[in-house]
């Protein structure tokens, strides 16, 4: 009885002695496993500061990028901003424009219709040239305003290109030979209105109603006839709507007149009487008009 707390303490020490080898190896194996973990943080750590600073400079690089974009932009800006000012301005007339395009519209009838009867008013108080082609022409552009099917654009061109064929008639000397009544109310010799009747028919007195011209016109200044000999020529006069003579010197200078349409002498200076009456304007300039007595006129030809 005496030995078996002895027996038993003995037991204790030789099981700890077995045990003591084990605490380092599991020591060793602990602070293994901490060294392990330690060393995949600090990898991780640095894979993501690594990281960063790839992010960082693509920050950089792409902030760069997009004050370079900025600086383009804002001198972009700079040279567009006067064209920017003037394309608000265009658009702004074109904003009026369109708002009085339906004024525009609603008076446009009106204004052809106008323009039409001035042009016939014009050519029958005009000279006595080509009246029935510019009769025929203001005729034509009646009956096209009264189709419906005809647009307004489509009318609006036709009149403007009427307009502007009697404006070209100021600018041109012509020349061409014709039939000439011969004889009017005035006792002069007049233009017959159609230009159609057969040289040589006779009156019931056997007289010659008409006779062949060479007619000379100088833009809307002049309107001269001269028979082909020579012998007489005369000058349109709107004022009396008749023929008055020239003399031997006038009658010469619509035959150099018309030379001259004929490409048959160089142009020269024609001094003849006028056909139109002459306006203040031309007062100011120190033209001289008598509508009851012959004036000169010089003109370029």
């Amino acid at each position: 009885m005496r030995h078996t707390p002895k027996r038993w303490r003995t037991r204790w020490i030789l099981a700890l002695a077995l045990a003591m080898p084990t605490i380092p190896a599991l020591a060793n194996e602990r602070l293994l496993d901490e060294t392990l973990s330690a060393e995949q943080s600090q990898a991780a750590l640095q894979a993501r500061i690594d990281a960063a600073d790839e992010n960082t400079r693509a920050d950089i690089k792409a902030l760069r990028q997009k004050q370079a974009e900025l600086r383009q932009l804002t001198a972009y800006n700079r040279d567009m901003a006067p064209r920017l000012d003037q394309q608000a301005a265009t658009l702004d007339d074109r904003e009026a424009a369109l708002d009085a395009l339906g004024d525009t519209r609603e008076a446009l009838p009106g204004m052809l219709h106008d323009l039409v009867k001035r042009l016939r008013q014009w050519v029958e108080a005009d000279l006595p040239f080509l009246k029935q082609e510019r009769m025929a022409r203001v005729d034509s552009l009646e009956s096209l305003l009264a189709n419906a099917e005809v647009s307004y654009g489509e009318a609006l061109e036709r009149v403007l290109a009427a307009w502007r064929t009697e404006l070209d008639y100021g600018r041109e000397l012509d020349a061409w030979r014709g039939l000439l009544d011969a004889a009017s109310p005035s006792g002069r010799p007049t233009m017959s209105s159609s230009g159609s009747m057969p040289s040589g028919e006779s009156t019931s007195a056997g007289e010659p109603l008409s006779q062949e011209v060479d007619y000379l016109r100088v833009g809307r200044v002049g309107l001269y006839y001269l028979t082909p000999d020579g012998r007489e020529g005369g000058v349109w006069k709107t004022t009396a709507m008749d023929w008055e003579p020239l003399d031997s010197n006038e009658r010469a200078e619509v035959d150099k007149g018309l030379r001259i349409a004929h490409d048959q002498r160089a142009p020269e200076l024609l001094t003849l009487p006028v056909s139109q009456p002459i306006s203040a304007n031309a007062l100011a300039s120190g033209e001289q008009t008598d509508e009851d007595s012959r004036s000169g006129e010089e003109g370029e030809t």
